[in-house]
């Protein structure tokens, strides 16, 4: 089972880093598996840490997709890190292995500290549907226009029924960022 979190990491800059990125847990271990390149895996390779970070602000999730990635933190307890402000709860990690891959090396972190923050009230369907949206956009790439406009188009139904204001903010921007990818394309082709 792979769970939704925010990676926080710090680089040799001191600047903080945030990424959605699913989370295994697995016989006492937290496993996470970043894309390479990535500043998040750069990271963790540098300073052998990182904070897993759980919230239901799902603008957070979008923001990190769509280019905005300055979220308040505040010092993590027990490693050199960085968790974000108003979570509901955050792991500090230590990297114990990493299984090389050419693609996504496979991390294995211990569980440093653990802190709960905030009781966690459970997603409704337009926080679901926001989360799922930012995996879209964090592929864009890789998928079709088909793919991207059928599944949006579904998620679509779940923000028009059940968002608040955030959601719909985070909403409006992975809307947004799908319209710049596909302005982006058509503009390759008319150059073409």
């Amino acid at each position: 089972m792979i769970f939704e979190t925010l990676v926080t990491t710090v680089g040799a800059d001191a600047r903080v880093h945030c990424a959605p990125m699913g989370a295994r847990y697995a016989a006492g271990e937290v496993i996470l598996m970043p894309f390479k390149p990535s500043a998040t895996l750069d990271n963790i390779l540098a300073t052998g840490v990182a904070v897993m970070n759980l919230t239901t602000d799902v603008r957070v999730f979008a923001g990190c997709v769509t280019g905005r990635r300055d979220w308040p933190t505040v010092p993590a307890e027990r490693i050199a890190g960085r968790r974000l402000v108003g979570t509901l709860a955050h792991v500090e990690l230590q990297l114990e292995a990493c299984d090389d891959d050419a693609q996504r090396p496979v991390l294995h972190f211990s569980r440093v500290c653990e802190r709960t923050h905030a009781p966690f009230p459970g997603f409704n369907r337009a926080q679901a549907a926001v989360i799922e949206g930012a995996v879209l956009v964090s592929r864009l790439r890789m998928l079709s226009a088909e793919k991207i406009d059928s599944e949006m188009a579904y998620l679509q139904i779940a923000i028009d029924k059940t968002a608040g204001p955030a959601e719909r903010e985070a909403w409006q921007w992975l809307t947004e960022a799908v319209a710049a990818h596909r302005a982006t394309l058509d503009q390759g082709r008319a150059a073409a």
